[in-house]
């Protein structure tokens, strides 16, 4: 078995596969203040839960946007498991040729969402990965599966925090769409601005995209925590998929295996 560790800035996410077999997955909240004995304790407890012994995991590999955080997850990797995890980072081996003014700007989860996204549904046609995380990144794949560039955008939890911690009387709410866009109290107020705002960003990102590819036969692939609140508002979207940057850990691991388990 082969542990697949996403380290975001809002939530780690594990997924435990034996072979292609996905036996676990699950999500923490990212803190910069636990220590690795903190996210291991943690981690060994949902293995218990699943009947899985931490000797049968015998490797690892590690996407990670918050650097503080790496020693951590590979001293958790280290004491509670006993391997040594890749991480995504130069030299390790993609398939993926990145076309950008800078590679080393390229977020690793964008990087393994793209591998993902063509490894689970390229045809040699353009396509656009949109991933709904504390940011909402656009990463545009060309028909000759190289990464060719895309749009970062606000987050739907960040931009509702913005509202309600930046004004005195808006309270929290939950993120889901009202029945109206026409809403009739301050809650379907803010819902809708949020839920229909992004939807229509979403749309006009997306078209404005295929209008420069100058291709309408673009697939749209959506992953992360609301893809699937805002695809039911749009057109655009072809395929939801929540645990598409896990299953490009995966697929990665196994591209560049070696023996990582600690003498």
């Amino acid at each position: 078995m082969i542990i697949c560790i996403d380290v975001g800035n809002t939530n780690v996410k594990y997924a435990i596969y034996d072979g292609e077999t996905l036996k676990i997955s699950f999500r923490v909240s990212t803190d910069l203040k636990k220590t690795s004995d903190e996210y291991g304790s943690q981690l060994v407890n949902m293995l218990k839960v699943m009947d899985i012994r931490r000797a049968d995991v015998t490797g690892g590999i590690v996407s990670s946007v918050v650097p503080s955080l790496d020693y951590t997850i590979d001293r958790m990797c280290d004491l509670y498991l006993g391997i040594k995890p890749h991480h995504i980072a130069p030299g390790l081996k993609s398939g993926l040729n990145i076309r950008c003014d800078d590679v080393r700007e390229v977020g690793a989860d964008r990087i393994v969402n793209c591998v993902s996204a063509i490894v689970e549904y390229g045809e040699n046609k353009p396509m656009i990965v949109v991933d709904f995380g504390t940011a909402t990144t656009f990463n545009v794949i060309s028909e000759n599966n190289e990464f060719i560039g895309g749009v970062i955008s606000p987050g739907i939890k960040g931009s509702l925090d913005s509202l309600v911690n930046g004004t005195a009387k808006l309270p929290r709410v939950e993120i889901e769409a009202p029945k109206s866009i026409i809403a009739k109290n301050t809650v379907t107020n803010m819902q809708a601005g949020i839920v229909f705002g992004f939807a229509g960003l979403v749309e006009y990102i997306v078209t404005r995209i295929k209008k420069e590819l100058k291709r309408s036969d673009v697939k749209t692939v959506a992953t992360g925590g609301f893809s699937e609140i805002i695809s039911k508002e749009v057109s655009c979207i072809d395929v939801v998929d929540k645990l598409l940057t896990l299953k490009g850990l995966k697929y990665l691991y196994y591209l560049n295996r070696q023996t990582s388990r600690t003498e």
